[in-house]
């Protein structure tokens, strides 16, 4: 299971605030919470079968680390452009992976006929009620690590978004704060679906991005459904506003951030998030050591 990570007080120009560093999660990222929470519940027979999920590499790794622990097998489909750590770090918890072309194949598909032909249990990295539970944890360590910090209750949090497993969980589990979800530009559908109120996917021929573990196509009912209730809100950054929050987060809290898990960060150093009662997500810090130096030098 994962641990309980740090909430770290610094400042955003000039203002306090506090980032909850799931970079020093198990794993590297939050997506062990979901994953944990989602193996541990299968029955025996399922268990001996085992599981099958798509990823980029955060969720794969969350997988894997709890199918060993669990003694299951598990399989993963990654993009062939995962990065080298994130694949490493999923071969090295014992986990079988198919690879596939991000442009040409539908990850979905390749993950269900697998799946089906195993007899084993798909695991989804967003769409999934037990994935968006176990997430939500976060959420629940924020509302009691910020009130005993501060000794008032936290006002918003901002939340790197692919497809909103995080983002949804989070505001189930600290329902009284306002979310505002960040993604990079070109790559916000969630938080253009909130502001159209329906459901947008990301545009033909997106730009590149550094934060290969937001790059979602199209977010799920089951997680817009959740923020739309809520109220949620969205900002976008730019590749270079991502980079400074690298920068950043190395230099001022001793962190190793990837790019998706900058995004929040990234926000406020830019000036896109009220930083009053605000606690920021740093979700992830699996990213290989030359694009992590290229990407802070």
């Amino acid at each position: 299971m994962g641990v309980r990570t740090p909430l770290i007080a610094t400042e955003v120009r000039g203002e306090p605030v506090y980032i909850k560093a799931e970079c020093l999660q198990r794993t590297g990222s939050f997506k062990l919470r979901g994953a944990w929470w989602r193996l541990s519940s299968l029955n025996e027979t399922e268990k001996r079968a085992g599981v099958v999920a798509f990823s980029s590499g955060n969720h794969a790794q969350g997988v894997a680390w709890a199918a060993s622990r669990l003694g299951m097998p598990a399989l993963i489909v990654m993009p062939s452009d995962a990065p080298a750590a994130k694949v490493a770090g999923t071969r090295a918890s014992g986990a079988e992976i198919v690879f596939y072309d991000r442009l040409t194949e539908c990850r979905e598909e390749i993950a269900a006929r697998i799946a089906a032909d195993r007899g084993a249990v798909l695991v989804p990295s967003f769409d999934d009620p037990w994935i968006v539970e176990g997430q939500g944890t976060a959420g629940l360590e924020i509302v009691e690590q910020y009130r005993e910090a501060t000794g008032h209750d936290v006002q918003r949090i901002v939340v790197c978004c692919g497809g909103g497993g995080l983002s949804s969980g989070i505001s189930l589990g600290a329902p009284d704060a306002e979310i505002v979800v960040a993604e990079p530009d070109g790559w916000d559908d969630m938080g253009e679906s909130l502001r159209r109120g329906e459901i947008v996917p990301v545009q033909p021929h997106p730009p590149a991005t550094a934060c290969d573990a937001l790059q979602t196509l199209r977010v799920a009912e089951l997680t817009f459904g959740v923020l739309k209730a809520r109220g949620a809100t969205g900002v976008s950054v730019s590749e270079a506003e991502v980079a400074d929050a690298m920068r950043f987060a190395f230099e001022r809290l001793k962190i190793v951030a990837e790019p998706g898990g900058s995004v929040a960060l990234a926000a406020a150093l830019a000036g896109k998030v009220p930083l009053d009662g605000t606690v920021l997500l740093v979700s992830g810090g699996n990213v290989d050591p030359a694009k992590f130096q290229a990407l802070t030098a």
